[in-house]
């Protein structure tokens, strides 16, 4: 018996973004053992890398939303993850991305977040957005930018301190 949700896929002009399955667990993995993980909870060992795994398949059944696994689409191969995101403990409903190394500085995230934030906006009716990043990490922040979001404030998380909030534009004006 099968209790995995159905999750839309989505296509831009490089990219699939398609539901997480257990075929992404090595990619997953991968990234979680890395530093570049560091700013999303890692680095984490595999038995983590799993349970992330499962919260985003999870959060998919327990929301009716949640993150995609992001690939190429002319290549097939993995960028990252990138999607909606509104754990317990989240200020409110969030875009949400992490690529995976080697990905980066390709505008993977801000084409794969766009996509995430108008299914949002579009089929899930959201009226706003926030991003969450990292004081530290200033290559998101120039992503929640170049997606029109602006710098709020910060708010205080129990596993990840500090956060800065920004806040993406209105559904109306991101057409």
């Amino acid at each position: 018996m099968s209790v995995m949700p159905v999750i839309p896929a989505l296509m831009t002009e490089r990219l699939a973004l398609r539901g997480p399955e257990l075929r992404d667990f090595e990619a997953l993995r991968a990234f979680y053992a890395s530093e570049r993980s560091g700013f999303v909870g890692g680095p984490k060992s595999a038995e983590g890398a799993w349970r992330q795994l499962a919260a985003e398949i999870g959060h998919w059944a327990l929301r009716g939303y949640g993150r995609w696994i992001v690939t190429e689409s002319a290549s097939g191969r993995t960028v990252g993850m990138v999607g909606l995101w509104n754990p317990e403990g989240w200020p409110e409903p969030e875009v949400a991305w992490d690529l995976f190394e080697g990905f980066e500085g390709k505008g993977y995230a801000t084409e794969a977040a766009r996509a995430a934030r108008d299914h949002a906006y579009g089929a899930l009716g959201w009226p706003t957005a926030i991003s969450l990043v990292d004081p530290a990490n200033a290559a998101s922040a120039r992503v929640a930018e170049r997606l029109g979001a602006v710098y709020e404030g910060e708010v205080s998380h129990e596993t990840y301190g500090a956060i800065g909030v920004y806040r993406h534009p209105a559904p109306e004006a991101c057409h």
